[in-house]
């Protein structure tokens, strides 16, 4: 399956989206949380935006389309003023989307929403018994507060993406999930099964052919009623198809995007989101600069400098070199491998397991056993 992919040559100096923290806060605090300073309300000053708007002014002439991508914390936290405020530097050149939990929406922040033409995604895992992980910080669940705000998106005619996290996948979870999401009304599904991350230490191992079954039964409820575009399963189909006529290699980007998260405070941490605001005494604080001294065009230039993409950039060759299943994700995510193994240049981890292996292999199963029932 690896195709004839002939190697990765480093990392892109020019990203296709940069991810921004506009507030470290939180005001919820869900179980499965990655985040270690989602109780402080560390804010971005506007001058960082500014900072990385200069950048970005130059990326943006070379699309179609740039995304500036605010990821928190929560990011409505930071509150409407702040936020518009660090909106502003970035001008009409970019595409501004939004991850947020949903429970501070409402009409001014819909207002807002309209204004700046910003792309939501919510965060919500199912009917209200899948979101026991969500609560806030008196332990008392978010549901209804989430409904609310997508309520109050529907109401406003806003439409909105869901990012889902499954905690348990087996066969059974994932028909009535995908019959909820079609009921909520949102155009893009994104499943994402839970992972040991930053603050969250729970083990995330499942029983193989259970998370398979899990994919497969997805497919099969997407194929019943496929009104929302549901990311993982249209991207496995896509490679699918790639394979048979013979163009995956094509699929994998010869240089990796770089994915310049910056933290409220400047520092950029690329390739992986999850990293920012962890250090480690082998790999320090795993950021390539801070764009309140040095430009972010400057930073990603240099990448190859910081000592732990390097590693990295080995771990991705290792993969190549021994995973049949190279070809459709492009190697484990740089968090994973910290997170589960200490270090960058691991091969398989168990969200490779979860979210690539078995999920591909959980759509051909469905395609072989489809097969064999329409003949």
């Amino acid at each position: 399956m690896t195709g004839a992919w002939s190697g990765m040559r480093g990392i892109s100096a020019v990203p296709s989206y940069v991810v921004m923290q506009p507030t470290t806060l939180c005001n919820l605090a869900c179980g499965y949380c990655y985040l270690p300073f989602r109780r402080d309300n560390l804010k971005m000053p506007v001058e960082v935006a500014e900072k990385v708007a200069a950048s970005v002014s130059g990326f943006a002439r070379t699309q179609q389309r740039f995304s500036v991508v605010w990821h928190g914390g929560e990011p409505l936290a930071a509150g409407l003023d702040h936020l518009a405020a660090l909106f502003a530097p970035f001008g009409a050149s970019v595409e501004h989307h939004v991850q947020t939990n949903a429970t501070l929406i409402d009409d001014a922040w819909c207002e807002f929403f309209r204004e700046h033409d910003v792309r939501v995604s919510v965060s919500v895992d199912g009917p209200r018994q899948r979101n026991g992980d969500r609560v806030d910080r008196g332990n008392r669940p978010a549901y209804d507060l989430i409904v609310k705000g997508i309520d109050t998106l529907r109401r406003h005619d806003i439409p909105f993406s869901a990012l889902c996290v499954v905690s348990d996948p087996r066969p059974g979870v994932a028909t009535e999930l995908y019959d909820y999401f079609l009921d909520l009304g949102c155009e893009v599904l994104g499943i994402n099964v839970e992972e040991l991350e930053g603050v969250n230490t729970r083990l995330n191992r499942h029983d193989p052919a259970a998370v398979s079954a899990f994919w497969a039964e997805l497919v099969g409820a997407w194929r019943q009623a496929p009104r929302i575009h549901l990311r993982e399963v249209e991207w496995s189909l896509r490679y699918a198809a790639a394979v048979l006529d013979g163009t995956a290699d094509e699929l994998l980007p010869r240089r990796l995007d770089p994915i310049p998260t910056v933290a409220h405070d400047g520092s950029v941490v690329l390739l992986s989101p999850e990293l920012a605001g962890f250090s480690d005494p082998r790999y320090g604080d795993f950021a390539s600069g801070n764009v309140l001294r040095t430009p972010l065009t400057e930073i990603l230039a240099g990448a190859a400098g910081t000592p732990w993409i390097a590693e990295f950039l080995r771990g991705i060759e290792s993969c190549r070199n021994s995973c049949p299943y190279f070809g459709f994700c492009g190697g484990a995510h740089a968090a994973n491998r910290y997170f589960e193994h200490g270090r960058f240049d691991v091969t398989e981890t168990d969200h490779c397991r979860n979210s690539k292996i078995r999920l591909l292999e959980g759509v051909l199963d469905h395609a072989r056993d489809h097969e064999a029932t329409a003949v």
